[in-house]
């Protein structure tokens, strides 16, 4: 199936949505393996949090942050 979609009509916030519901189903796929460099960005920011540098929030209230910047 191919799917089609003019991008530069899109807004910021259709856009971001449409790679949600792409990541999403991605997530979904057993078959989908990380990349090899993936692991080694995993490794650092496991170290970052070890050592008490990481900010953390909550994945709802970040997407309605970077949407409100947005608009």
């Amino acid at each position: 199936m191919t799917i089609m979609i003019q991008l530069e009509h899109l807004s910021i916030e259709d856009k971001i949505r449409a790679m949600e519901y792409l990541w999403d189903d991605l997530c979904r796929r057993a078959e989908v393996s990380s990349p090899t460099w993936h692991n080694e960005v995993l490794l650092e920011r496991e170290r970052d949090v070890l050592a008490g540098s990481s900010k953390f929030m909550d994945w709802e209230v970040a997407k309605e942050k970077i949407r409100d910047s947005l608009r």
